[in-house]
């Protein structure tokens, strides 16, 4: 029965979000301003929590706390003081920004566009580009995604991954489809307020459950450099499986070094906000710019509670069932073992909903934005320019299906570790867009050859430094974007200048859109 009120509860739980996305579908459908942007209307309130819960997707509710239940504190700790510096940097310095220059230039409305239309290229070159990566890390994305839904069903129910993977893959399509930007948006504010208060009582449950946060600093005392900001601990592995003591303990190594280099490294992921679209689509979509502020500190409140959450259950968790996740891919399952063994069955349901949510809030964001990059960047910028607006969005559907098909795909490994697949989409847009959206909106000498070079290099070292130099470890085995931001900055600035300036007019623009900004 129990598991039966779980299924119910999120069951009214997927209606509400399928009400959400029919109650905007007509006016999502009235042009592509408003599939794609929401016609610029999002409130303060709005613009935060959709911003951060599309960003965080399942990844916060189940890849943190697995970092933290298999490592100890350092990785997932770091990672969220990185993930917190950037959010708000990114609110404080490029969220008004880009709001104003996205309309001075030519009422940009997605971030290929913005691009092209800031540089003033015919050829459209930069749209191409910026286009083929968001539609290339973004399937990634979606995988991740996908592969939360299989997780969650499976673990919970014990249906088939496979089964449940798809299946949800074919709700996000559906849902999709219908609302568009703003759906998403509505929806991704009321999933935000479930994520938080799904992490909020599971860790207090937890702590209870384990006798107090003493007994917890207690119990994981005893495990080498699990509570060391500056160590790593170690699971003693055999296959692939944490192996236990003759007395059912489970065993851990001597702790490994969290040097400087590594902290700076993990930090890193920060960079990534800069040039992830489906936050910065958010602060383009924003109704005026004088609520950005308001916005900002909602979003960095809902983070620190948030991220510092999700790690503190991950540690918790430990703590309550030392040896209930064996493998690093099991690990990632905390958050629903606390939850299903702690709570009462609605409440449970209600924290399984909370996954649902992320995952729902993120994969919306990331099938609607890589099928805008394509219908709306591609086909209609360069192949057929004279598109009408019911033309783009038949097209940006089929691509929509096609992202989809690909990252149900990616997904049909059921051991995929969702920390590990997020990361790398992650570094891949950090490194792709974040130096060109930063030079874009405060160096004025920066070129369109400049911003091209840029945007390849960054892209191209992810994949060169995660497939061929970090197996090689050492200083290599840093995060791939760390490297990847730097080389592409460094080829932005060399390449611009040794192009010719840009014209008059790019000039004049770029002065424009600071003057719109400070009026």
């Amino acid at each position: 029965m129990g598991n039966m009120e779980i299924l119910i509860t999120m069951g009214i739980y997927m209606l509400l979000v399928i009400g959400i996305g029919l109650y905007f579908t007509k006016q999502a459908n009235q042009s592509t301003d408003q599939f794609f942007l929401g016609g610029r209307s999002l409130g303060p309130w709005v613009a935060a929590m959709s911003a951060e819960a599309s960003d965080m997707s399942g990844w916060l509710l189940m890849g943190l706390p697995g970092v933290a239940y298999w490592f100890g504190i350092s990785d997932a700790f770091w990672t969220a003081v990185g993930l917190l510096a950037g959010t708000y940097i990114n609110w404080l310095l490029v969220a008004k920004r880009l709001h104003s220059y996205s309309i001075v230039a030519n009422n940009s409305i997605t971030i290929p566009e913005f691009f092209s239309n800031r540089y003033k290229e015919k050829n459209k070159v930069i749209m191409t580009i910026a286009a083929l990566f968001i539609f290339v890390f973004f399937t990634i994305y979606a995988a991740s995604c996908f592969v939360t839904v299989g997780r969650l069903f499976s673990t919970l129910f014990g249906f088939s991954y496979h089964t449940m993977m798809v299946t949800g893959a074919i709700f996000v399509i559906v849902y999709t489809f219908l609302g568009g930007f703003l759906a998403e948006s509505a929806s991704d504010f009321m999933q935000a307020i479930i994520m938080i208060i799904a992490l909020t009582m599971v860790l207090i449950t937890a702590v209870v459950h384990v006798g107090g946060i003493g007994n917890v600093i207690s119990n994981l005392e005893q495990i080498s450099g699990f509570l060391s900001f500056f160590g790593i601990a170690a699971p003693h592995m055999k296959d692939g499986v944490q192996q236990l003591s003759q007395n059912g303990n489970p065993l851990f190594g001597e702790a490994r070094s969290y040097g400087l280099l590594t902290i700076v490294s993990t930090l890193s992921w920060g960079l990534g906000y800069f040039g992830v679209p489906q936050v910065l689509l958010r602060f383009m979509a924003i109704r005026k710019k004088e609520e950005i502020k308001k916005s900002r500190r909602i979003a960095v409140t809902w983070c620190t509670i948030s991220l510092f959450t999700a790690v503190t259950i991950g540690l918790v968790g430990r703590a309550a069932y030392p040896t209930a996740l064996l493998t690093k891919s099991q690990a990632e399952n905390i958050f629903i073992t606390l939850s299903t063994n702690l709570l009462p069955t609605v409440l449970a349901g209600l924290t399984m909903a909370g996954i649902l949510a992320a995952t729902i809030s993120s994969s919306d964001s990331y099938l609607l934005i890589a099928s805008s990059a394509v219908s709306k960047n591609i086909y209609q910028g360069l192949f057929k320019k004279d598109a009408t607006d019911k033309q783009v969005m038949r097209v940006s559907r089929i691509v929509l299906m096609l992202v989809s098909l690909i990252g149900i795909i990616i997904a049909l490994d059921e051991n995929s570790v969702i920390f590990t697949v997020v990361s790398f989409a992650w570094a891949g847009f950090g490194a792709t867009f974040g130096p060109i959206m930063l030079f874009s909106l405060f160096w004025k000498r920066t070129t369109k050859e400049g911003a091209i070079a840029g945007m390849l290099a960054g892209g191209v070292m992810v994949f060169l430094w995660k497939l061929v130099l970090k197996p090689i470890g050492g200083i290599f085995g840093i995060y791939e974007l760390l490297p990847a931001f730097l080389f592409s900055s460094i080829v932005i600035i060399a390449i611009s200048l040794l192009t010719k300036e840009p014209s008059q007019e790019i000039q004049q623009e770029f002065e424009q859109a600071k003057q719109y900004r400070e009026e």
